[in-house]
């Protein structure tokens, strides 16, 4: 898919913009109504329908971000989530997951998709064989995540794109951690992109939304789906989406640098006992990344040696906050024993490589020795 001709900033600043035909204000004016004439229109707009002024002003903001034809927004990651897979799954169809994903994925699929009748199957691992060694004559998708939650684990999108094509299969991949800014996987063949706006490309901690970016084939079957569910976004929570996505090329540059240094400076630390960032040349999928990644993002998991206790550890911080979400300008840290990945057995959170002293550190955009001071006083607790 041909890539958008204006630059990435420029997208971010302009593209989707509603024009105060009004006033001639510099930025989109909000449409707060939910009733709009029928009678003699070109089209009949209609909250539930995605095609609200505000709706569509952002959706063609990701769209073009994302190197897609159509966007829509909705109030949730998981509502992105769960409508684009029923969309293209039915009862008696299969798919194929990645092993390590967003806990609220997984607990969709083993939770809800026996009682649909859809069967599903995890990979061993996230290389090509791990995913075609699960596909069976009604497998219908392929859904990875790319970096995954919360390890950093890296897929090769273009590989396992092509060998959905070749099995006839839709692929889908949850592109939050990396944003489009740092990552387009449809101009790496992937079908569908979905993200969690919430993070990234609402970056503020103060919006929920989701989005999925594919081609108007696809979209257009999304669309039948979503407005059935019922997932549309609010036009006030659109226009704060649109208005932060403006900076969204600057911050996640931001978030880039400042993660780097912090996993870097983790790696170096005697209490740290591994660093996951697909920045570090010692990450196993490092190659890979450079190779899809523009930027490695500002997300990073690191283990404390078993003499910390993480609980405390991430108690004792003053300016990194615990949080259940991230990717806002302020750092956050938490533990996904105990949140993300709650709802998993111990067992399963030890198959998939988390464990109880596993830390998520969502980057900000502050000072980076602020934050290496906030962790060197936490760990001094300990002495």
């Amino acid at each position: 898919m041909a890539k958008n001709k204006l630059g990435t900033n420029t997208i971010c600043t302009h593209t989707g913009g509603i024009k105060d035909e009004q006033f001639g204000g510099a930025v989109s004016p909000i449409f707060m109504t939910s009733s709009y004439p029928f009678m003699d229109v070109d089209v009949k707009r209609y909250p539930r329908y995605f095609n609200t002024p505000n709706q569509e002003a952002v959706g063609t903001k990701i769209a073009a971000l994302e190197h897609a034809e159509m966007a829509i927004p909705f109030t949730s990651g998981m509502a992105a989530i769960s409508t684009t897979l029923f969309a293209f799954l039915n009862h008696g169809d299969h798919i194929v997951l990645q092993n390590e994903i967003y806990g609220g994925t997984f607990n969709l699929v083993v939770e809800d998709f026996n009682k649909m009748g859809i069967e599903y199957s995890f990979t061993d691992g996230v290389g090509v064989a791990d995913f075609e060694s699960k596909i069976k004559s009604n497998t219908k998708v392929i859904y990875i995540e790319t970096p995954s939650n919360p390890l950093l684990t890296i897929t090769d999108i273009k590989a396992i794109a092509d060998m959905a094509k070749k099995h006839g299969l839709i692929s889908i991949i949850d592109n939050t951690f990396a944003s489009p800014i740092n990552q387009t996987p449809l101009d790496l063949g992937v079908d569908i992109s979905i993200h969690s706006a919430t993070k990234y490309l609402g970056g503020h901690s103060d919006i929920s939304a989701g989005a999925v970016a594919s081609s108007k084939k696809h979209m257009d079957k999304i669309w039948h789906k979503a407005k059935n569910t019922g997932g549309n976004l609010s036009d006030f929570m659109c226009y704060l989406l649109e208005r932060s996505i403006k900076t969204l090329g600057i911050r996640v540059e931001r978030h880039n640098l400042n993660a780097a240094f912090m996993a870097s400076y983790l790696d170096d630390h005697t209490a740290i006992a591994k660093v996951y960032y697909p920045g570090l040349k010692s990450h196993p999928d490092h190659e890979i990344a450079k190779q899809q990644m523009l930027g490695f993002g500002g997300m990073l998991s690191f283990e404390l040696n078993e003499e910390y206790d993480a609980v405390k550890f991430q108690n004792e911080l003053k300016l990194i906050k615990p949080s259940m979400s991230l990717a806002g300008v302020e750092s956050t840290i938490l533990l996904p024993s105990l949140t993300s990945h709650a709802l998993l057995t111990p067992e399963q959170r030890k198959s998939v490589g988390i464990s109880d002293n596993l830390l998520r550190l969502s980057v900000g955009i502050e000072n980076v020795e602020d934050l290496v001071t906030d962790i060197e006083q936490a760990l001094k607790t300990f002495d």
